[in-house]
């Protein structure tokens, strides 16, 4: 995107729904595990539990919603997505127990999953020529606003009391609820005609569930940063809470920086590949730099941690415009909600098992834990030119696959 707001109409009412929303998602995935770990005072393994399951119940969510949206059209769907996040949000205020805080965790987290399905629809129709960039562009105005909220939660997490984070959790539901009223603005989106063949074709490509499989696993990275980094910061480092929304600001302002020109060098499935591959090399680089701020001076410790952060971001940026790209270049154009809703199924993988591992490597386990977390990226990376490979040489023959697969269905 050459200018820093997109044409008026449709692109300017997502982005300033995309950029409220995410003010309060900045809130939440700064100091969310912190909320429940010390004002809620359940435990650091209990929370990475119900944050498993939470993500489970996100699984599947997703491509229920993204066939909702290509049949019966994506606006109304969306919202109803943000209306159900917005209440469950404001439920975390009543959490008093592990079994309330999975029934309020796992209703956000699969309205969240439904939600980014069914918006992938009017992405695509209101994306313009290369819908990917405009995604991309989405992503920068995400992090603007995961920065403002980053600086509100760094006051909550230094303040600590009780009433500061109960207006974390009121600020959260707020911003969800306001980007809702937003998006009713955007024009309704008619439904794509459905081709003939199976509903669920999504289902049957393999290549593109096993690209979901796999960038599920890389995207642990994001959980690294808003689970890990803090609570190792704060259980195993010297640096000064502070720091826990400090390097959320770095990550932010690298991505409104750069993620759009990322994007554009990264435009096709096979640039992908070679995008994964580098991003994996780079997480592995950064939680060894992690690994090694524990038992240091606290400024060591801060100077180690904010390497550590910068390097976690450019992989960041290569794995996210990786995604992007392959999500939609893979994906037909009258299944769109479905097939980013079955991509969505590696968000939702991170989300069920990213907190649980993260927390049972590095920071049950310790130093050691890093490096296997970085090891698992790394090795990631690397398979993913070849998945693209395979899925390129399939997309060919789809058609005839989808043929075949009606006719198999209709005997």
């Amino acid at each position: 995107m050459p200018h820093l707001l997109p044409d008026a109409g449709p692109q300017r009412v997502i982005a300033a729904a995309n950029f409220v929303y995410t003010v309060g998602s900045g809130l939440y995935l700064t100091a969310g595990v912190l909320y429940f770990t010390e004002d809620v005072r359940l435990s650091a393994g209990l929370v990475g539990l119900g944050l498993g399951i939470a993500g489970f119940v996100s699984l599947a969510v997703g491509i229920a919603a993204g066939h909702l949206a290509d049949r019966y059209g994506a606006r109304g769907v969306y919202v109803s997505t943000l209306v159900v996040r917005a209440l469950a949000t404001a439920g975390f205020l009543w959490v008093d127990g592990f079994w309330p805080f999975v029934l309020a965790v796992g209703t956000a987290t699969g309205a969240q999953a439904a939600g980014l399905a069914a918006r992938s629809p009017l992405i695509r129709r209101y994306g313009g020529d290369r819908p990917q960039e405009f995604r991309a562009y989405l992503r920068a105005v995400t992090n603007i606003g995961i920065s403002l909220g980053a600086l509100l939660a760094g006051w909550v997490v230094q303040v600590g009391t009780h009433t500061a984070y109960q207006l974390l959790v009121v600020g959260t539901a707020t911003a969800v609820g306001a980007a809702a009223v937003i998006v009713a603005f955007v024009p309704a989106v008619t439904a794509e005609p459905t081709a003939e063949g199976p509903r669920w074709v999504a289902l049957r490509d393999h290549p593109y569930l096993l690209l979901t499989a796999l960038d599920g696993v890389m995207a642990i990275q994001f959980k690294v940063l808003t689970v890990a980094i803090p609570l190792w910061l704060v259980a195993a480092t010297t640096a000064p809470r502070r720091l826990v929304s400090g390097t959320m600001l770095i990550n932010t302002v690298i991505v409104i920086a750069f993620q759009v020109r990322a994007s554009r060098a990264i435009d096709s499935p096979a640039a992908c590949g070679g995008a994964y591959r580098r991003s994996g090399m780079t997480f592995l680089v950064s939680c060894a730099l992690v690994s090694l701020s524990a038992g240091i001076p606290a400024w060591a410790a801060v100077t180690l941690l904010t390497t550590a952060v910068v390097i976690h971001t450019i992989g960041e940026l290569w794995h996210s415009a990786g995604g992007f790209e392959l999500s939609f270049a893979l994906a037909p154009e009258h299944a769109t909600g479905q097939y980013l809703g079955v991509f969505g199924l590696g968000a939702g993988l991170a989300e069920a098992l990213g907190p649980g591992l993260l927390i049972s490597l590095c920071i049950t386990w310790g130093r050691p834990g890093w490096y296997v977390v970085g090891a698992l990226f790394a090795l990631t990376g690397l398979a993913v030119p070849f998945a693209v490979r395979w899925a390129e040489r399939r997309q060919l023959a789809r058609p005839v696959r989808i043929e075949a697969a009606w006719k198999e269905s209709a005997a």
